[in-house]
């Protein structure tokens, strides 16, 4: 490995706002704990999790703030303490803070890093973890959802949701989607959507219409505020209501008695509270690996970005006009 340079390109803010916040900057390469690896990395995920620490709707737990949550890339060196990682071993990762992929560099604990399989490439391994995590673990554990079962599938074409939508195609789940387009829709329904509704149409009587009266078992929702209205009425008796995201803001406070009509279990779930523990991240991420190897979940990239205009990319997720996974090439 060639000597390790005292300082590298890394993405920060140093207060919230809009995109224009986003500063690249100067700073010293991580030097490693206890238990910790470093990880030159090649590509970073761009999440919607990045744009709710960046404006504030998630309180950043240091200032000026390194930003990302996930990446791939290889690792250089690690501590005394590790054995796990030789230097030069493919890895991805989910960081927080301290950690963060917005850089060239990071130090992550060795307990969250996972290898990558030869048959997947860097590109893939960053732009499928952190959502692909997301929603295999809410299919399994969030909605516990049954091969025969209705779901439902909001931003159906986003990366998130083009993700979903294949995955509960796998486990035999008859699957509506929505989303804002027709150009969106057509995507959906390539990846395996049974049933289409434009979200600009009445989708609550359009969804009544396709289930019989039956509702939906599960939804899975990262739009927000602005469905969430909608999921209330559309969930079938005891149906499983997965709100994980706030593209159209955030859900306003809930009156708890309104699950009660239907027995609804509502979630607001975090991926990493089924991965916490070692066993659950190499089951739930071999899993994941070999859904995309065997091609049962295709990786979509909708573009990959300097690392220097980290900013467009943000600018772009929220626009939400984009369709799979937006990445920086570090």
């Amino acid at each position: 490995m060639a000597p390790l340079p005292a300082t590298m390109k890394a993405i920060q803010i140093s207060k919230n706002g809009g995109p224009e916040v986003l500063e690249y900057n100067d700073v010293p390469v991580p030097t490693l704990a206890a238990g910790q690896v470093l990880v030159k990395n090649h590509f970073a995920g761009v999440n919607y999790i990045d744009t709710y620490f960046r404006s504030g709707l998630y309180p950043a737990p240091t200032l000026p703030l390194t930003m990302g949550r996930e990446a791939s890339g290889e690792v250089v060196a690690a501590h005394d303490s590790v054995s796990r990682f030789a230097p030069g071993t493919r890895v991805a990762y989910m960081a927080g803070a301290p950690s963060a992929g917005y850089a060239e560099y990071t130090a992550v604990n060795a307990d969250s890093v996972v290898a990558i399989p030869d048959a997947l490439s860097s590109e893939e391994a960053a732009a499928i973890y952190l959502q692909g995590l997301t929603a295999w673990t809410f299919i399994r554990e969030a909605g516990e959802v049954k091969p025969g079962q209705w779901t439902l599938v909001h931003a159906a074409a986003g990366g998130v949701g083009t993700l979903l939508v294949q995955m509960l195609r796998s486990v035999g789940a008859k699957i509506i989607a929505t989303a804002s387009t027709d150009e969106k829709l057509a995507l959906a329904k390539k990846y395996g959507a049974d049933y289409l509704v434009n979200s600009n149409d009445d989708i609550v009587s359009k969804v009544k219409e396709i289930t019989g009266g039956h509702g939906v078992d599960a939804i899975f929702d990262g739009v927000g505020k602005a469905t969430f209205d909608a999921d209330l009425q559309m969930i079938a008796l005891k149906g499983h209501l997965i709100s994980f995201g706030n593209a159209s803001g955030a859900v306003p406070p809930v009156n708890i008695l309104q699950l009660g009509a239907k027995n609804v279990k509502l979630m607001r779930p975090v991926v990493n509270g089924y991965v916490s523990t070692r066993p659950d991240l190499e089951r739930y991420t071999s899993e994941l690996f070999d859904l995309v190897i065997s091609k049962k979940v295709e990786v979509k990239i909708h573009n990959i970005y300097p690392l220097k205009d980290a900013a467009q990319a943000h600018i772009d997720l929220e626009s939400r006009k984009t369709t799979g996974k937006l990445l920086l090439k570090l």
